[in-house]
């Protein structure tokens, strides 16, 4: 990349969404982790990976249970979406050595956050979209860990997946220099220009988490190399890393105009049997803001079922 367009590309984004939240707020390298307050007897702790320019406001209604242990990704180089609450530096935090911005980097913080962080022995990691990759590659990193784990794999980035071809067609053009300019573009353009062709159907929550999605990461380079990371992940891993998985949800969604729906669940079908596809009628590609009623209740959790 040009020295030039990377100047360009440093431009800070400034934050433009957050949300009170009650709990603590741990940096692990560029990105952080957010566990929330509960205030019952954590009964099942979830992880939750946000997805390509989100933030993990994206799961904070979905679990919203007393007995719910959460814990929110932020990923590297985006804004943590939290009112209120000073991060902290905790001592379990190492440094990571992957390039911050891809999915190798934030895989390295779920990691970190998973042999750490959780007080319960029932553990879902559900990750959305890209979070569905960083899920997917920590596990990679680190199988011994998750082999307790149940993940849930929401319209999610896969080995040997796609982008739609509507992404495709807009993404080819975009020169790097050009990134600064066309984002700039997106954020003058009303949202309902290209909500519905993207967003599907909106309803108010839909609207408040999407309608600041490029100003989620701290600068335009983010949202270039994660593009890019994307397309290359897809690319040069294979469906072998099924094989670490114990228990899994794929949630696919009757339409999806951000990912290719035909690859991912080609994908998804070459895992072994202890993963279950759901295909959802979903009319976008955000599942969970669509409906919560698409996520799997935690009675499915193997280790719940055993005690």
């Amino acid at each position: 990349m040009k020295a030039s367009h990377v100047r360009k590309l440093i431009k800070p984004i400034d934050s433009a969404y957050s949300e009170m939240f009650s709990g603590r707020v741990f940096r692990v390298g560029e990105g952080a982790v957010s566990v929330r307050n509960h205030s019952g007897r954590a009964e099942q702790t979830v992880i939750g990976v946000h997805g390509f320019l989100e933030n993990h406001c994206y799961f904070t209604q979905a679990y919203e249970g007393a007995t719910t242990e959460l814990i929110l990704l932020t990923c590297s180089n985006y804004h943590i979406p939290v009112n209120g609450v000073t991060p902290e530096k905790p001592g379990w935090a190492v440094p990571i050595k992957h390039l911050e911005g891809t999915i190798e980097y934030d895989a390295a913080i779920l990691n970190q956050t998973l042999a750490n962080l959780p007080t319960t022995r029932n553990i879902r990691i559900h990750g959305h979209s890209r979070g569905g990759a960083v899920i997917l590659e920590a596990i990679k990193q680190w199988p011994e860990l998750y082999d307790d784990v149940e993940i849930v794999l929401e319209a999610p980035v896969l080995p040997e997946g796609k982008l739609h071809a509507l992404v495709t067609t807009l993404l080819e053009p975009v020169s790097h220099g050009m990134w600064p300019w066309v984002v700039r573009l997106i954020n003058s353009a009303p949202s309902s220009a290209y909500g519905q062709t993207f967003f599907g159907k909106m309803n108010p929550r839909k609207k408040q988490l999407l309608s600041s999605l490029f100003s989620a990461t701290k600068d335009h380079l983010t949202i270039v190399r994660n593009i890019e990371n994307i397309m290359d992940w897809m690319l040069r891993t294979d469906t072998s890393v099924y094989n670490h998985v114990r228990h899994g949800t794929f949630l696919i969604p009757e339409v999806d105009r951000i990912l290719d729906r035909n690859a991912m669940l080609a994908s998804a079908r070459k895992s072994p049997t202890t993963m279950r596809i759901v295909e959802t009628d979903a009319p976008s590609h955000f599942i969970t803001l669509d409906s919560k009623d698409w996520i799997p209740g935690f009675e499915t959790l193997p280790a719940a079922s055993q005690g």
